[in-house]
């Protein structure tokens, strides 16, 4: 087989610049596109976007279909209305430059469970029918998925080989 030659970058999302203690998929990722685009870059390797656990590993995900919360962009759900400017307001003083996984959890878990309590109060009709869209689509793993989730959080996030013979 012959292909021809090409070049691009590798790197996760959550390295790229981000007000909130990561880099997501909002505006500086597309900025990112741009810019590989305008440098010639055909390839945009991003490493696995699952969500991570123990180590925040892209290669330790805890589904290969769900994605990785940390990469909900803030913006894109103000935007969307799902968010108000007075919850990304209080954001804390993350370090410029670097990652910091644990404050960025907290931090964007709080503002996904504010956009859901907005979501469920009422939305957009093209976001509810959105939503309902991808629920069919990912019916196949998606309820499993959540429930593994809620199992793990409710058992403190031990190893699901540690939980009752029965789960």
């Amino acid at each position: 087989m012959s292909f021809p030659r090409t070049s691009g970058v590798i790197l996760h999302p959550t390295s790229l610049p981000g007000r909130y203690g990561v880099g997501d998929l909002g505006d500086e990722a597309y900025k990112f596109i741009d810019f590989l685009a305008s440098a010639g870059q055909h390839l945009w390797q991003v490493l696995p976007l699952g969500p991570t656990g123990y180590g925040n590993s892209p290669y330790q995900c805890f589904s290969a279909f769900a994605g990785n919360t940390l990469l909900v962009s803030p913006e894109r759900l103000l935007a969307d209305g799902l968010l108000g400017a007075a919850d990304v307001a209080d954001a804390p003083e993350f370090v410029e430059g670097e990652v910091e996984y644990g404050r960025a959890i907290e931090f964007k878990n709080a503002l996904l469970r504010k956009a859901f309590e907005n979501f469920r109060a009422g939305t957009e009709p093209s976001i509810r029918s959105e939503f309902d869209s991808f629920r069919h689509d990912a019916a196949d793993w998606l309820d499993d998925y959540a429930l593994y989730r809620a199992l793990k959080r409710e058992r403190g996030e031990i190893a699901w080989t540690e939980w009752e013979p029965a789960l």
